[in-house]
């Protein structure tokens, strides 16, 4: 059946400027269909919430599912499930519907499919045991559900019940969500389907993409065991992997700060197994936002499975950066490996600092929105016995920002130029001497919604 499923998670959603999360990488593979007669029953959710384009789509979806089976079977779309393996239909609104047995006719599991209409509730426990039911105790065949929904129970009892029991009996379950359709329990799907729950979960956020999620798990159930696994996965250069966990299948080696790669000689050959592989990442540099992990991620093996990892996003809050100075360009200069001088014009330089420069960096700690902040600055000299010199005091005013809540606000790169000639350390050498400072931050609102003249009139 090849790889069956992949995917790519973090643990969080969100992380402060600097912060840490898991990233978790994860496959399941499983033997060949046409060698390894497997049942298969598509459970398809025809509630209300289903009406319109989605149904539609997930009609074509699950039609684009049994050819491929039909062809990974018997080598062609001969409009027979060949190979020892069949395919059942049970669909689910307030009850669940067996709308066909395990069966081969391509054309009567076409019909089914096409003759499914929305309305109702969402009852997921009862399709659960109509799909089971299909199965026949008695075969050796391998078992597989693919349960399709868009939305969270509303009819009849705990679907973990029956979920658990099925794959108790060695039932494979595999759970495709649609997100953007009126709400979804993510973690009540993962609790259904098999584990690792992270390679037997696939959500789509709208109907259009339901075609491929079904084609790509057709595709990839037809499909051997993957031999030769390797997975390189590179990482934003916003991010560094800080540590590597041992992976459940395989090893796995970092390149580079923002590189692994992660080798699997054999999965899912005789039968079907997942293999996981976590790592933690930091933040790092200036960018903020919503970021994509992922820079990009490759996988190869032996027998050419399709596999597309997901993308997942981090928002990452590092509060609002102000530079009330800017950094100089730099002037690039090349010297020749075989140059033992160089003489190079680096054109004008407008004269800003002298001697020493000290630069400062300060967060402002809850500064609520639409209020300018006025910010002083003050820089002393700290002698051999301990007094202070005056060595400079700038203000600033910080401009008002509009987020919906009060926010740490960083003002960056604050610069005093401090001449030689100043230094009161104390130390004999003209230069290059080591000098103490003390750094003092004043900072108030200037905009603010106190009224003297309610006292006056």
């Amino acid at each position: 059946m090849g790889i069956t499923n992949s995917n790519k998670e973090v643990s969080v959603s969100s992380i402060s400027c600097g912060g840490s999360f898991n990233v978790r990488l994860s496959l399941t593979a499983a033997p060949d269909i046409a060698s390894n007669p497997t049942d298969i029953v598509l459970i398809l959710d025809r509630s209300g919430s289903m009406m319109g384009s989605p149904l539609a789509s997930l009609k074509v979806a699950a039609k684009e599912f049994i050819d491929i089976i039909d062809e990974s079977t018997d080598g062609s779309q001969d409009g027979q499930i060949g190979g020892g393996s069949h395919i059942g239909i049970v669909s689910f609104a307030d009850t669940a519907t067996q709308d066909t047995q395990l069966i081969t006719s391509v054309a009567d599991l076409k019909t089914a499919v096409d003759a499914l209409t929305a309305g109702g509730n969402t009852n997921h426990a009862d399709a659960f045991t109509k799909a089971q039911q299909l199965f026949n105790p008695a075969s050796t065949n391998a078992r597989v559900m693919v349960m399709f929904t868009d939305g969270v129970t509303t009819a009849g009892g705990d679907p973990s019940i029956p979920a658990d029991a099925a794959k108790a009996q060695g039932t494979l379950i595999y759970v495709i969500g649609l997100s953007g359709n009126g709400g979804l329990d993510e973690q009540a799907l993962r609790n259904w389907a098999s584990d690792p729950a992270s390679a037997f979960v696939a959500i789509a956020p709208d109907d259009a993409e339901l075609e491929e999620l079904f084609s790509d798990l057709a595709k990839n159930i037809s499909k051997p065991g993957a031999t030769n696994i390797v997975i390189d996965d590179r990482i934003s250069d916003c991010f560094r992997i800080t540590s590597l966990s041992s992976p459940t299948k395989g090893s796995a080696s970092l390149l580079t700060p923002t590189t692994l790669q992660w080798k699997i000689a054999e999965l899912g050959a005789t039968q079907t197994e997942g293999a996981v592989l976590e790592f933690t990442v930091e933040h790092t540099g200036s960018c903020s936002g919503e970021l994509e992990v992922n820079e990009e991620i490759s996988y190869t093996d032996t027998e050419g499975n399709v596999v597309n990892f997901p993308s997942p996003t981090v928002e990452v809050d590092c509060g609002i950066i102000i530079l009330p100075e800017t950094c100089p360009d730099p002037v690039e200069i090349e010297v020749d490996g075989c140059q033992d001088a160089l003489e190079f014009d680096a054109g004008d330089v407008e004269l800003e600092s002298l001697g020493c420069i000290v630069q400062l960096d300060v967060t402002i700690r809850n500064v609520c929105p639409n209020r300018r902040v006025a910010l002083a600055v003050i820089l002393t000299e700290v002698d051999e016995h301990g007094l202070e010199h005056k060595r400079g005091l700038k203000t600033l005013t910080i401009p008002a920002h509009n987020r919906s809540s009060c926010r740490d606000v960083t003002v960056r790169c604050i610069k005093f130029v401090l001449p030689e000639d100043l230094d009161v350390s104390g130390e004999d050498s003209a230069i290059c001497n080591t000098r103490d400072f003390k750094a003092r931050f004043i900072a108030h609102y200037i905009d603010n919604d106190f009224d003297c003249y309610d006292e006056l009139f």
